[in-house]
């Protein structure tokens, strides 16, 4: 039977889509098949549904997702009953739950429903669906007081309706009372009590919804700048000198149409990032001329200029009561909902109360997930990302953020990246007071950065040898991968990715001057971890070196080995060649067989096998017939190719043709971390990256901070 997790509450507004979304993620990491059930629903599709089933590419038919609308629900419940309303809706979910290994119940919204004593039918459908429940209490705008004897309330009323309790979760309690909430109700139940804070940017509408709610029509600007959130709204009145005094991050300018001035001032201070607003909402039915139309999609490309009929007033009477909601159209608010339940929730302890046994099978989605998740860790690290002003690594950078992943340090002129942030409409914290917990985002300009000359000094000695001096070294170290790397050589940021527009050379040229080989690595080598339907491989070296003799082909078979156990991956090594065992000959395989003589003799506690071909090395049937009694024929998960042509080709043979998420190149063999991107990279390639970069990170500080403990 599939574990069933039914997530509630008590009323309206308690901003519950973002803990579904956590849990969502929660049982996605630990089981490849997950399904959502939404019992009683307003209309035929639901937002939060169609999210999840999106996001996480739950393949189930639509239909299986839902039970019955409130119309259908309450016309059943008078005619024939409630017993006769709950059988129905627990058949739909015993028939979606014998497809799946877990299920999140979505319960209902208390909102406008004609459903008597919902609270009650939420708790008897949770337990005919045998399912845990986990309440969720609304605390915006509540004191500390309200929200703790809510909680408890809550308690109580669903243990006394017999239902069997995950957790409890105070949702959108203040800041200022979240540590005061947690003290009072920190073991005062039979169950853990979680406080996720208020979070601005969740009820914050996006560009989008005020089009939709206002039925604006959409003058300038691009999907991208549709999707911003308008954390504000801020009326245009005055004259442009005391109007901009106004003007804040996110801020939705609302003015008649005919103040060209501040429509023009707006995008001005917009394209020099201080601030990067939202959009611009013209009111009275009034479009400027189109000189001045021309001269905004010039001064701030993308950024939305919307037109109304209404006058201002009316039109903000009209958005006061606007607020977000997570959508399929409003990704950045999933991530940012997923940073804040991951960063307050205690997730391995909410997945030992559901008891979930990881699948054996690792899906693609799974692998990512645990790599985010491990990233974080116990203390984020910094990782500093050199083309600070490349769309990709700024989208990555805000994903980045908003899952609470690591630190980041942007290299690039300041102005430059300001505005090219602005100009996507990307909303990186740059401006907002560090805490402890967040991550946070930071600009440093090479050119003009106090450490420039330090770094200067630094590389000048390390490059002596070859006749560097400290005045040309002023010059090398403004290159961002000199200046990324140097940084990370000196302790100021724990790692570095880059590639997405330089070369691999550009990219580790700068790591092998400074940072060099670590201890017991004869070279520098890479790994592709390729994330196939059901399975996790990994590939080495595709990246790196052309064409390595035996010596360097054991020791990327051994590196390659312990970065794999390190993230997760059993190693099981096969070092593949044209030809399998003893069947072939020639200097080729034979570079392949010593290297396999090699590893065994190093390492002999490693399962290697080699030579052997690809489908011997992953394919049961054919490891049978080829190279019987193998304990990695058929089962390899490390594949080690003799040069870097067939590992290159190969590894793009299988991801453009099987489908795999090809993850790196992950560097191996340096002494700190410095991670090369594909030029092709995806964003996502990008935040996954980084996230290996971070967990490299911790892996590097685990012997220093032992040797420290034990001194």
């Amino acid at each position: 039977m599939a574990r069933s997790v039914y997530v509630t509450g008590i009323g309206r507004g308690d901003g519950r889509q973002a803990v579904e979304l956590g849990m969502m993620e929660l049982l996605s990491r630990q089981v490849d098949r997950v399904g959502v059930f939404r019992p009683l629903m307003h209309t035929r599709t639901d937002h939060v549904v169609e999210l999840l089933r999106g996001r996480y590419r739950i393949d189930l038919a639509a239909e299986d997702l839902y039970g019955l609308s409130y119309d259908e629900a309450a016309a059943l419940q008078a005619e024939r009953g409630q017993d006769e309303l709950v059988g129905m809706l627990v058949d739909r979910f015993h028939a979606l739950e014998r497809q799946c290994q877990a299920v999140l119940v979505l319960g209902t919204d208390f909102a406008g429903t004609n459903i008597p004593d919902e609270l009650a039918v939420n708790a008897r459908l949770a337990n005919e669906f045998g399912a845990l429940v986990l309440p969720v209490v609304g605390g915006h705008r509540d004191s500390a007081d309200t929200v703790v004897a809510e909680v408890r309330n809550a308690h109580r009323a669903y243990s006394d309706l017999g239902c069997s309790m995950l957790a409890m979760i105070a949702n959108r309690v203040a800041g200022r009372d979240k540590q005061e909430v947690s003290r009072r109700l920190a073991g005062r139940l039979d169950v853990p009590v979680y406080v996720l804070p208020d979070e601005p940017a969740l009820s914050a509408p996006t560009v989008a919804q005020v089009v939709e709610t206002t039925g604006a029509e959409v003058l300038l600007g691009d999907a991208s700048g549709l999707a911003r959130d308008v954390r504000r709204f801020v009326f245009g009145g005055a004259m442009l000198p005391n109007f901009l005094g106004a003007l804040s991050d996110g801020a939705m300018v609302i003015t008649p149409g005919d103040r060209a001035d501040l429509l023009i001032g707006s995008l001005a201070a917009h394209a020099a990032g201080s601030p990067p607003i939202s959009g611009v909402l013209l009111t009275m039915g009034q479009t400027p001329g189109a000189d001045v139309m021309k001269l905004a999609a010039r001064l701030a490309p993308g950024t939305p200029v919307m037109l109304v009929q209404e006058g201002s007033f009316p039109t903000a009477t009209g958005l006061s009561a606007l607020e977000g909601k997570l959508t399929a159209a409003s990704p950045r608010k999933a991530e940012t909902a997923l940073g804040l339940f991951e960063l307050h929730v205690d997730t391995v302890e909410l997945t030992d109360r559901i008891e979930l046994s990881r699948s054996e099978r690792v899906t693609p989605m799974m692998f990512e997930h645990e790599l985010l998740e491990r990233a974080r860790g116990s203390q984020l690290r910094e990782v500093v990302l050199p083309e600070g002003t490349e769309e990709r690594v700024l989208r990555a950078a805000e994903v980045l953020l908003r899952r609470n992943v690591c630190h980041l340090t942007l290299l690039g002129a300041e102005d430059a990246v300001r505005k090219r942030v602005a100009d996507l409409g990307l909303d990186l914290g740059l401006d907002r007071a560090e805490t402890s917990k967040s991550a946070r985002a930071r600009i440093i300009d090479p050119a003009t950065s106090p450490l420039r000359e330090r770094f200067a000094e630094l590389y000048a000695e390390i490059r002596k040898h070859k006749g560097m001096t400290v005045e040309a070294a002023q010059d090398v170290v403004t290159d961002v991968s000199y200046f990324g790397t140097l940084m990370v050589q000196e302790g100021l940021a724990d790692g570095m990715v880059s590639g997405a527009v330089h070369s691999t050379a550009a990219t580790i040229r700068p790591a092998f001057e400074i940072i060099k080989t670590s201890p017991g690595a004869a070279i520098v080598s890479s790994v592709f971890f390729m994330c196939l339907a059901d399975r996790v491989l990994v590939y080495g070296d595709c990246a790196v070196n052309p064409d390595p003799d035996a010596e360097q082909l054991a020791d990327i078979a051994i590196q390659s080995a312990e970065t794999a156990a390190r993230f997760g991956v059993e190693p099981r090594i096969a070092l593949l060649s044209y030809s399998t065992g003893t069947s072939g000959s020639g200097a080729d395989v034979d570079k392949v067989r010593r290297a396999t003589e090699i590893v065994r003799e190093l390492r002999p506690d490693l399962l290697v096998e080699g030579p052997i071909q690809y489908d011997a090395a992953v394919e049961p049937k054919v490891a049978a017939t080829k190279l019987p009694g193998s304990k990695v024929a058929g089962q390899a998960t490390v594949l080690i190719f003799p040069d870097l042509n067939t590992g290159n080709n190969t590894y793009k043979a299988v991801q453009r043709s099987a489908g795999a998420v090809a993850v790196g190149p992950v560097m191996q063999g340096l002494r700190k971390p410095v991670n090369d991107l594909s030029r092709g990279a995806l964003v996502q390639d990008i935040v996954t990256t980084v996230a290996i970069t971070a967990i490299q990170a911790q892996q590097a500080a685990a012997p220093a901070a032992a040797e420290e403990q034990r001194r």
